[in-house]
């Protein structure tokens, strides 16, 4: 029986995989907060796009046509 005991407190396979866990969850956790940095960034760009893409419209006199003026 002590040398099961024995034999078992020698055995580290599972604090390996415990390891191997805590950098997965770790990279996750990474790769989460970089990817919501990321979209509010990306959101307060397309916000600030579609802001002067609108004040383009409504400068230009166009109406939002182009400046085609209808069919010709």
């Amino acid at each position: 029986m002590k040398t099961i005991f024995a034999r078992l407190k020698k055995d580290e396979s599972g604090a390996t995989a415990i390891e191997y866990g805590l950098i997965a969850a770790l990279i996750s956790v990474a790769l989460i907060g970089g990817a919501t940095t990321l979209g509010g960034k990306l959101n307060t760009q397309f916000e600030e796009l579609g802001k002067q893409l609108k004040y383009t419209a409504t400068t230009s006199g166009t109406g939002g046509t182009g400046g085609t003026g209808g069919t010709q």
